[in-house]
């Protein structure tokens, strides 16, 4: 009978690996209705999706105007109502930024917004990825703002932000994507998998998006990964 309960266990196990879910929330910017339009930003987010479309049917797409923070926290709370143990949740955003916000399409988001619903969820791995000016601000506290970082002492989520809290993040024409959405998108399909086991792992991710857009923008922007190291494993996506 002891044999039989441990089978069972295990049979429960298997079958609860197999059914882990990733829900994803791709959003972007590029009309702010006046002067600070983007170009690529509702480009990026739509590609993003194509993107995850590979790995998951859960997947919310907002835009431009539908980028209210109202809209956008509701959709994340959505998401992390949902997600239980063992499954993932991905954010995506790219728009403009500021010191310790995201601008959605009328009000910024702060960092300690988004921080704080992730932080209500079960999922067992909340990655985000921000293609915004300061991105790097995530993190930073120190300024003293109403924007202050919370990300830090966070055990479950991983930033994987464009730039360093003082630069700019940069749209490319050429591209037709920004530097760092860019360098994401052909990490997420194979570019970035090391060590060839067609699993791609966030440490593995960052560091192909890291050395590309390095390289793209000639040393003027550099991402960086925001998440403790028992997080550098995490399997973000899968590729044939």
């Amino acid at each position: 009978m002891k044999k039989i309960a441990i089978f069972l266990i295990a049979a429960l196990l298997c079958v609860a690996g197999l059914q882990a879910r990733t829900f994803v929330l791709a959003t972007g910017v590029s009309n702010y209705g006046g002067a600070n339009n983007l170009t690529q930003t509702t480009k990026d987010a739509k590609q993003f999706k194509k993107v995850m479309e590979t790995q998951t049917k859960d997947i919310t797409l907002l835009t431009s105007s539908n980028v209210t923070k109202a809209k956008l926290l509701e959709a994340l709370r959505a998401i992390c109502n949902r997600a239980q143990q063992g499954d993932n949740i991905i954010f995506f955003y790219s728009g403009h930024g500021m010191p310790g916000a995201i601008c959605a399409y009328d009000t910024p988001v702060s960092y300690d917004d988004i921080v704080g619903l992730l932080s209500k969820s079960k999922a067992s791995a909340k990655i985000c990825f921000i293609d915004a000016c300061h991105a790097g601000t995530a993190v930073d506290s120190s300024r003293g703002t109403e924007w202050t970082g919370a990300v830090n002492g966070t055990q479950d989520q991983v930033f994987i932000v464009s730039c360093r809290p003082e630069e700019l993040s940069v749209e490319s024409p050429t591209l037709g994507a920004g530097f760092f959405t860019q360098a994401l998108l052909n990490g997420l399909v194979g570019k970035s998998d090391e060590n060839g086991d067609k699993k791609i792992t966030v440490l593995e991710l960052f560091k192909y998006i890291h050395g590309d857009v390095i390289r793209r923008s000639k040393d003027r922007q550099h991402p960086q990964l925001i998440a403790p190291k028992s997080m550098y494993n995490t399997v973000v996506t899968k590729w044939k």
